[in-house]
């Protein structure tokens, strides 16, 4: 029989704290939410191994949960605070949009697969996360019906700037994301400030490409 209790733990102690992340909402937050009940049944032994979980789809439309490890540095370097509006971008079976709504006042988790958007639901639903809505659409669109937010976080990778995300972004809001192809990858945060938008490098990463976020194929003469 697994110890849950003691793996989160663990995997704030040995995969979170050794990485700079300090925020001690953040890491009470990762240590209340279950990882375990957001991941597929046979994969709820590995659920707190460092490394990103895959929990449906397949092919380039798979979907994961990132590793620990990379969700705190980006959400950290988001610096969510009590009163924000956020949108979880690509929120899969839920695991991000509940650590998520225990640090904002609202979270908006965008899933635009629908069978995961439903398996979010009933997970959120489970841990009484009353102050998170799943909703269904493409993730490169974001959800424009209820920005702006202060806070957009992408449960992935992009390959290109996020630009209709940005246009979602509330004045001094912050978008944080994974940016490039691995294996270069970079934690990075989107400000916006006095209506212009700046991009800022913070960690070396690698995370899945989400849907929509890809570069597309050059074509060579």
């Amino acid at each position: 029989m697994i110890d849950f209790a003691q793996a989160r733990r663990t995997m704030v102690d040995g995969q979170v704290r050794t990485n700079d992340v300090t925020d001690a909402r953040l890491l009470a937050a990762l240590l209340a939410v279950p990882r375990e009940h957001f991941v597929p049944a046979p994969s709820r032994p590995i659920a707190y191994l460092d490394r990103d979980i895959p929990v449906g789809g397949s092919g380039a439309s798979a979907r994961w949960l990132l590793k620990p490890m990379v969700l705190a540095r980006l959400v950290q370097a988001a610096g969510v605070r009590e009163n924000d509006r956020v949108l979880d971008v690509g929120s899969a079976s839920g695991y991000s949009a509940a650590v998520l709504g225990r640090l904002a006042a609202s979270v908006v988790a965008l899933e635009e697969d629908a069978a995961l958007a439903r398996t979010a639901t009933e997970n959120l639903a489970a841990l009484a996360a009353a102050n998170v809505q799943v909703v269904s659409g493409p993730l490169v669109a974001g959800w424009p019906a209820r920005a702006p937010y202060d806070v957009i976080v992408l449960e992935g990778s992009s390959e290109i700037a996020p630009q209709p995300l940005l246009g979602q972004l509330a004045e001094g809001g912050r978008l944080v994301c994974v940016l490039g192809r691995a294996p270069i990858g970079k934690g990075t945060v989107y400000r916006r400030v006095a209506g212009r938008v700046s991009a800022s490098p913070v960690f070396d990463a690698v995370a899945p490409v989400l849907p929509g976020f890809m570069k597309p194929a050059e074509f060579v003469f």
